[in-house]
């Protein structure tokens, strides 16, 4: 998977935002004001997702490519190398999965808000063939 797929991909999520809050390199995806993704424009192709500990830990024991968070919390967030060694269906995984935890963790009017994003566009995408 390369950078632009990640970007696209992220995007997608109902009510993500993109910024640079660090530096003009780090990418970092939000979602009610919290990250669930950052990658390096610089360097080679990765990402930092947040994940489950036990799951953190058992991702990292069976695939190298995964390691703990590369300045993040180790307990939490997982440093993804995007080299080809994990297929992209994985990998959406694996992003569904850290931003379904910020999901959850969010208060419920923030939650609300996102689903009620989600269920516009929805509706555009269905209403966007017209009617016969």
């Amino acid at each position: 998977m390369d950078l632009e797929s990640l970007r696209l991909i992220c995007l997608a999520y109902s009510g993500v935002r993109e910024h640079f809050p660090f530096d003009e390199v780090t990418l970092v995806f939000k979602v009610g004001g919290k990250m669930f993704a950052l990658t390096g424009l610089d360097g080679p192709p990765r990402v930092n997702l947040k994940c489950d500990p036990e799951r953190a830990i058992d991702l990292r024991e069976r695939y190298p490519a995964i390691r703990p968070g590369y300045h993040m919390s180790k307990k939490h967030w997982n440093t993804v190398d995007l080299d080809g060694s994990l297929s992209d269906n994985f990998i959406r995984e694996l992003i569904n999965h850290s931003y379904q935890l910020i999901v959850e963790s969010l208060p419920k009017k923030i939650k609300d808000e996102i689903q009620a994003t989600r269920d516009k566009k929805v509706n555009l995408k269905d209403n966007a063939g017209g009617t016969k």
